[in-house]
This record gives structure tokens, sequence and C-alpha cells, in this order.
């Protein structure tokens, strides 16, 4: 059975401000859940700051290592990618939309699905939205700020 989350925040910063935090997975751990970009563990990232498609990234919150891959670009507008490795969920994908607002903000998307061992789907269910909501409260705080 599979178990999503839809979160939603607003930046006052343009579009391509908040795509470029995005894209550079080693800005993550300022604006997002994660402590760290494991880098040992990540594979073909940009060395230009803007990671591609299949690039692989490593992420620590915690003690716990998640693993995820870029799947899909489309330049200003959606990041997708996919769960490679992670202690909890399986089956995981999940995609970022950016559109602009009419004040030249940017409406941030942050939708994914996955599935959980029975028995952990209702805490998952509550974690993920949470932790989901403050990636992108984050994104969007950071954003606006900088």
């Amino acid at each position: 059975m599979a178990l999503s989350y839809d979160a939603r925040a607003v930046s006052t910063a343009p579009r391509g401000e908040v795509w470029s935090l995005l894209l550079d997975s080693a800005s993550w751990p300022t604006w997002s859940t994660v402590d760290e970009l494991v880098l040992d563990q990540s594979e073909a990232l940009g060395l230009d700051g803007r990671d591609d498609v299949g690039a692989t990234r490593a992420f620590r919150t915690g003690k716990v290592v998640t693993v995820e891959r870029i799947t899909a670009l489309d330049p200003l507008r959606q990041l997708a990618y996919e769960g490679v490795r992670s202690a909890f969920v399986s089956d995981y994908a999940a995609v970022i939309e950016l559109d602009e607002t009419s004040s030249g903000g940017t409406v941030i998307r942050w939708t994914g699905s996955y599935t959980a061992r029975w028995g952990t789907r209702w805490l998952m269910r509550r974690i993920m939205r949470g932790v989901m909501q403050r990636m992108a409260d984050g994104l969007a705080s950071y954003s606006s700020a900088h």
C-alpha cells in the first residue's frame, strides 16, 4: 500500500534562486532537515554545485544515511528523484515543483510516494508528512532570506 505526502511553501525569492539551492546538494544541510551531505556515498555530483540527472546524493540525518538519485530535471520547474537506500521506506519517489507567484516569488510543492513496512505505516505517514513539510518550509525560508 503506497503512502504519500504533499508539502507546500512559498518563498519570496525568484524561482532561479530556489532552483539553484535544489541542484546544489552541498546546500541542503543549510536549509533542510538533513545534517550532512555524505560525499563518499554520493556519486556524479556536479562540481559546479549543479547536480544533474543520475547524480546520487547521500544525506545523513542523525545516524541514518539516506541515498537518493535524481531521475528528471525540467530546469526552473521540476526536480524528480527516487530513493536508492533508506532505512525506513521503500519504493520512494518524489517531485519538487516550482511555480512563480504573481509577485515574482516561488511556490514550492514537494510531493512523494513510498511504502513502509506493515506496523510502521501510521508512524511513517506522520513522520514523512512532518519532515517533508519542514524541508519545503526550510527551502522557502532560506531562499527568501538570502
